[in-house]
């Protein structure tokens, strides 16, 4: 069930419903709540659903296993086990097929051709490549297995108690807003709204999330699904066919679309929680505007940027300690983030690009005293547009999707296109620039940019809010194509 669609939308209107009507004492809201999660993703696969509430009870009874003994090598002990078992159950669906077809495959061969097994050889290959094409990756599961890894982590280290019950973790792990494609947040974010659930006399605001679902819709349906059908899509697919000027245009294209496709997911998501009573984190700030990776990184997909740092890079050691160690956690921490996106070597060099690029920048990233002069804005604009570049570049890689005969064919062919500008720009037109530009722009809406919009929204009567949504909606699915894309981040 896409969030873009008009199942969704009656689907949530019933939640919405009987989320705000049922009674507030005893737990009849809780069990409402987790049986519309396990609907919404059992309208994909029940399979999957049944799965993500065994990831639940797990994780929950690993938590209390924690958070019974004292001893803190006891402690560390059972969280390596808890953590070790969720990260199984993440290879085996995500990085099953990559381990076997892309490193054990190349070994075998090597190995049966060296004692000259050949029939051998074959029958592995029929054995182990239906077996990977078997294998199908649960949308979702890498954002809600690392807010289990967070759950029991904390309550190891003493920052999160376990929840109150079951039925609370598994509302907080399987909450279906955030459920395909985060954000990831936290338990101490969103544990202890889950075990007090929002009262009637709360407060929505229901000018931020008009504002968060709409401009969301219209990020995805309108500017990433045109973005992706006229300029990356055909680029990319098709790269031999176009010169520089437009490989150029495909590559703006890419990263204009991923950033409207992933960013309205996250939109969507917080806003539809809002209107539930629930309240998330930003994702996102405006990342292409950012003066050096390691500001985008701050900006861009922040919930698992912070995670990424706090479970992983901070533990290394992070900034504190040798400058190569430094190096060493930085690139190490990048190069999982970019496994974690995906299971091929194209997400390993994208995740490389950006380690190695924030340890190349480091020397210019040193903090300015707090009377020092702000940096001339010649500077910053040329930072600004040096970083735009770099992180353009690696998306290159990332829409590649494999560094296999096909994706290496892409990657080269545009590449090999940006020299050819004698070539016809038959991609440039003046609604291709005018939607690159409005992507761009629509950065404004991150944050809290807009909340003077969210405060003029909110001031109008109900009827009035729901005759101005009903009409902004009406011109969203007006302008977009027939048909919605899935989300690029479903696939992660």
């Amino acid at each position: 069930m896409q969030f873009p669609t008009a199942i969704f939308a009656c689907f949530f209107a019933l939640v919405l419903g009987l989320h705000w009507t049922l009674p507030e004492r005893g737990v009849t809201r809780k069990w409402a709540l987790l049986a519309a999660s396990v609907a919404f993703y059992a309208w994909w696969s029940w399979k999957f659903a049944l799965l993500t509430l065994a990831s639940a009870a797990l994780n929950h009874g690993a938590a209390l296993l924690i958070a019974s003994v004292e001893d803190a090598r006891k402690r560390r002990a059972r969280l390596v086990v808890a953590v070790a078992a969720n990260l199984l159950l993440l290879a085996f669906f995500k990085y099953s097929g990559f381990l076997l077809t892309q490193v054990f495959h190349p070994l075998a061969v090597i190995c049966f051709r060296q004692f000259g097994a050949i029939e051998n050889l074959l029958d592995f290959e029929d054995r182990i490549l239906p077996f990977v094409e078997s294998i199908i990756l649960p949308i979702g599961i890498s954002f809600y297995t690392f807010q289990a890894i967070a759950y029991v982590a904390d309550v190891a280290s003493g920052k999160a108690r376990p929840a109150a019950s079951l039925l609370d973790f598994a509302n907080y792990l399987a909450f279906f807003p955030k459920l395909c494609a985060g954000p990831i947040v936290r338990p101490s974010a969103l544990l202890p709204q889950m075990e007090s659930l929002p009262a009637r006399s709360t407060e929505v605001d229901t000018g931020r999330a008009a504002t968060l679902v709409l401009g969301g819709l219209f990020k995805k349906v309108v500017v990433a699904n045109w973005i992706a059908q006229h300029l990356a899509d055909p680029v990319f697919t098709d790269p031999e066919s176009f010169g520089a000027a437009d490989a150029l245009l495909g590559i703006y294209g890419y990263t204009i679309q991923i950033y409207c496709d992933f960013s309205a997911y996250s939109d969507i998501a917080t806003g539809c929680a809002l209107l539930l009573g629930f309240k998330f984190p930003d994702n996102f700030r405006a990342p292409y505007v950012a003066s050096s990776l390691q500001d985008f990184w701050r900006r861009w997909h922040i919930t698992l940027s912070s995670w990424l740092r706090d479970y992983l890079y901070i533990p290394m050691g992070g900034s504190r300690c040798a400058k190569w160690k430094v190096h060493r956690n930085l690139i190490v921490t990048m190069l999982l983030g970019g496994l974690w996106h995906g299971a091929g070597w194209s997400y390993i060099l994208w995740g490389a690009i950006h380690g190695v690029g924030q340890v190349l920048e480091r020397p210019f990233n040193k903090k300015r005293a707090a009377d020092a002069p702000p940096a001339p804005r010649a500077v910053t604009l040329l930072r600004g547009i040096v970083t735009f570049h770099v992180v353009a570049f690696a998306w290159i890689f990332f829409r590649a999707g494999a560094v296999d005969a096909e994706g290496l064919t892409t990657v080269s062919g545009i590449l090999s296109d940006l020299g050819h500008w004698s070539e016809p720009a038959t991609l440039l037109t003046p609604m291709a620039i005018a939607m690159l530009l409005i992507g761009f722009a629509l950065q404004a809406l991150d944050g809290d940019t807009p909340r003077r919009l969210w405060a003029a929204f909110g001031r109008l009567h109900p009827v009035a809010q729901g005759l101005v949504a009903a009409i902004l909606l009406t011109v969203v699915l007006g302008l977009g194509p027939a048909g919605v894309a899935p989300f690029i981040y479903f696939q992660f």
